[in-house]
Formats: structure tokens, C-alpha cells, sequence
């Protein structure tokens, strides 16, 4: 990792490396985006046969039926071993209470008398998850994108995912069996899936949104087709602040390494006041990857440790960041966070944990999205649609000032759809 202090003789280039990461965006899908377009241009065509062809170059289906049938599910939950089982079935509890505690629910009120406005609640007609399985089997991302979507009242839920092991299989089985309406999952990733679930095929129906994250061509998919189908959110490669200044360093460097290890574009930074902290952490991180390929790679390109004059500093460079996961000391540092995706407070608090089993989502906005957004929850999954009332007596009295605001804008039906229905 390269230790950088924001003052003295190495501010400037400290400087320029954050203001290089406050531009880094999500993710720049450039060099995929011809290829997506093809491919999506090819399954909008040519349905199930494309999307076959695709399937078996780039997902090794050889031969075997695009969905994955109920019996393989339970097979593959059955198989499993217990301890396995006990923490699916944990890590899926804790996600449903927290989605159950984020739902919105439905209210009015009557701010004139005879008049009044509220708001519904509604989930979406269906969703497709995408669950990456390319480098690693990720079971905890299809109880993290499912389960929010099942306590919404999703009806139909669509999974794909590209070789599903065992464990994101028997995962699915324990999604179908609280899913409200239909549970379909299809073992194909990419592009083409993303395609699949936007624009449909005769073997898949098209849905209404598509969330879950993947590498860039399943990113760059996602923002090609956000124009008709929803999407949560562009997911880039994953990233890691810790902001402290009494932090263990063999615990903080547990944690850049286990995210770092995700990808070797993943970013991990420590941000301090505290020199003999930063120089413990890098030593520790050396030592704690060494066997971990990936998490080197990562660490040597994107690894930072900035060294700050002040607190104040490290916070304020904390938000500019707007990290994916931010770890920080202790519960009163939660004021001063602004922006990002999830934070994870005090010594005794892994990252990890929130990857699997605490219960808020691990799909998480990266790119400085933080800013703008939280994570995938279970507002994703729902629609607030708004309502008004008016009794004859209450328009009479309100109409006035509709008609005042129209005519004013020249929008002179507007005002006389009001006046009609005051005679």
C-alpha cells in the first residue's frame, strides 16, 4: 500500500491521487460496450436460440436446459451440510427483519378539511437478481437480492446466475420456498442475461427491474438497458475506507485485504492522523496477503494510506471519498458521516459480517454513488404512489389558487378543468 500524508512534502501527490479517486466513478464500461450492444442486440432478436449460443460459449451450458429445476434446488439443499444450512437460514432471517423494519408503509392526512393526500404502497410485478459466479459462488448475494424482493410482495422473482454451485443452488431452494408468487432460476450470467430479463425471451418472460451486481459486462448491460427496463444501481469493483485513529492494525488490515481480495480492481484505504498507525497496518497488510493472489493485486494497485494533519481532515476526506464500506471507531463518529454505503462501527465489527449475516444489504452504491444513494434495500422492490381527494366544499376553497398558479403558467385548461367542477 502507498502511504501518502496530505501535507509537507508529500501533499501534492497525496492531492492528486484524491482527486484521481474522487473521478473514478462507478465504473467506465468503454471497452465492453460494443461487444454488450451485440449481444444484446442479438438475444432482443433472436430469443432463446441467441441466448443458448451464448450460454454455452461464455457459461459452459453444454447442453443443459437454461432453468434450473426445483429438484436440483432441493437436491443441492439437501446435500448440504448442516453448518451450512444454519447459517443460509440466519443470514436470510436477519435480511427479511431489516427489509421488514425499511418497508415504507401507507398514510393520509387532511391538511384542509375535505381534502385529503396519502401516499400507497406497491411492490413491483416482478424482478430479475443477477448473482455473479464467475470467480467465486455467491449464495449470500441471492438471499440479499431475493429476500427484499420476497417481503416487498414481489410475485415473480427471476435469478441468473452463470455455473451455480451447489451452495448458491441449495441458496435458491431456501429463497423459492418463501417466495409470494413464482421463483425462476436460469443458469446463465452475462450480458445475455441481463438481455434475457429486459427484453424476454420465449423461455424468459421480460420483468420490470433488474438488480444484483456483476463484472463490467453485466454492468454495462445494466446501463444499456435502463432506458426500458429498471435497474438498481451500476455496481463497480468493491471498495473499503476505514477512517480511525484507535483502530487494532492487524484487524484493520484483516479487513482491507479480505474486500481487496474481491477483485484486483477493488479499492481499499486507511485514512489517519496517527503515522505510527499507518506504517503498523501497511506491515500487517503485506504480511496477510502474501498468499492471496488477488488481494495483492488490488492492494498494489489501489491500496492508500493517507496520513492527515487533523480529524477533522481524515472525516472531511472520508465523505469526499464516499466509500462503499466505511469502518470507523466508535458509534459518535456516525454524525459526521455524510456519504456512503454502509459504515461498520467500532473494533468488533468486520466487514465481513455485513457481506453475509448482519441483515443490510452488501449490494452497496460504489464510484462515489454513496453520495447519492444507499444500498439495494427494500424500497427497490416497492412503488410509493401518491393519492388526493377532494370533497365539493374543499375545491371550492382550494380551486381558487389552482386556477391562479394555471393561468399564470398559461395553461389556461388546466384552470378551467378546476373552474368546471366548482359550478
Amino acid at each position: 500500500m502507498k502511504i501518502l500524508k496530505t501535507f509537507g512534502d508529500s501533499q501534492q501527490p497525496a492531492e492528486a491521487a484524491i482527486q484521481s479517486l474522487e473521478q473514478r466513478g462507478a465504473v467506465n464500461t468503454a471497452k465492453v460496450d460494443t461487444t454488450v450492444r451485440t449481444i444484446l442486440a442479438d438475444v432482443r432478436q433472436g430469443g432463446d436460440e441467441a441466448l443458448r449460443e451464448y450460454a454455452t460459449r461464455f457459461d459452459e451450458l453444454a447442453g443443459q436446459p437454461l432453468q434450473v429445476t426445483p429438484e436440483e434446488m432441493q437436491a443441492a439443499w439437501e446435500a448440504t451440510s448442516e453448518e451450512l444450512k444454519a447459517a443460509l437460514r440466519l443470514a436470510q432471517a436477519n435480511i427479511r427483519a431489516f427489509a421488514e423494519k425499511q418497508l415504507p408503509r401507507a398514510w393520509s392526512f387532511r391538511p384542509v378539511e375535505g381534502m385529503e393526500v396519502g401516499q400507497i404502497v406497491r411492490p413491483l410485478g416482478s424482478v430479475g437478481c443477477y448473482v455473479p459466479g464467475g470467480r467465486y459462488p455467491l449464495p449470500s448475494t441471492l438471499l440479499m437480492t431475493t429476500t427484499p424482493a420476497q417481503v416487498a410482495g414481489v410475485t415473480r422473482i427471476v435469478v441468473c446466475s452463470p455455473k451455480p454451485g451447489r451452495e448458491t443452488m441449495a441458496a435458491a431452494w431456501l429463497a423459492s420456498q418463501d417466495a409470494p408468487g413464482t421463483f425462476e432460476f436460469y443458469r446463465i450470467g452475462g450480458a445475455q442475461a441481463v438481455a434475457a430479463m429486459a427484453f424476454g425471451t420465449a423461455t424468459i418472460k421480460p420483468v420490470d427491474k433488474i438488480v444484483g451486481p456483476g463484472n463490467l459486462f453485466v454492468t454495462a448491460a445494466k446501463i444499456a438497458v435502463s432506458a426500458e427496463t429498471g435497474i438498481d444501481m451500476p455496481a463497480g469493483p468493491t471498495e473499503i475506507v476505514v477512517t480511525s485513529e484507535t483502530g487494532d492494525p492487524s484487524g484493520i488490515a484483516a479487513d482491507l485485504v479480505a474486500q481487496a481480495e474481491h477483485d484486483p480492481e477493488a479499492l481499499a484505504i486507511l485514512i489517519t492522523t496517527k503515522a505510527d498507525l499507518a506504517e503498523e497496518v501497511a506491515l500487517e497488510v503485506k504480511r496477510q496477503s502474501q498468499t492471496n493472489e488477488i488481494a495483492q493485486q488490488s492492494l498494489d494497485a489501489q491500496g492508500f494510506i493517507f496520513i492527515t494533519q487533523t480529524v477533522e481532515e481524515a472525516q472531511d476526506l472520508t465523505n469526499r471519498l464516499a466509500p462503499e464500506h466505511l469502518t470507523v471507531d466508535a458509534g459518535a463518529d456516525v454524525r459526521w458521516v455524510k456519504n456512503a454505503g454502509s459504515v461498520f462501527i467500532g473494533h468488533h465489527t468486520p466487514q465481513s459480517m455485513g457481506d453475509y449475516i448482519s441483515g443490510p444489504n452488501h449490494v452497496l452504491p460504489t464510484g462515489r454513488n454513496g453520495r447519492v444513494r444507499g444500498g439495494l434495500s427494500v424500497l427497490d422492490f416497492v412503488k410509493v404512489i401518491t393519492v388526493q381527494q377532494y370533497t365539493r366544499e374543499a375545491l371550492r376553497e382550494v380551486g381558487p389558487h389552482t386556477i391562479a398558479l394555471a393561468e399564470a403558467e398559461g395553461l389556461t385548461g388546466h384552470a378551467e378543468s378546476v373552474r368546471v367542477r366548482m359550478r
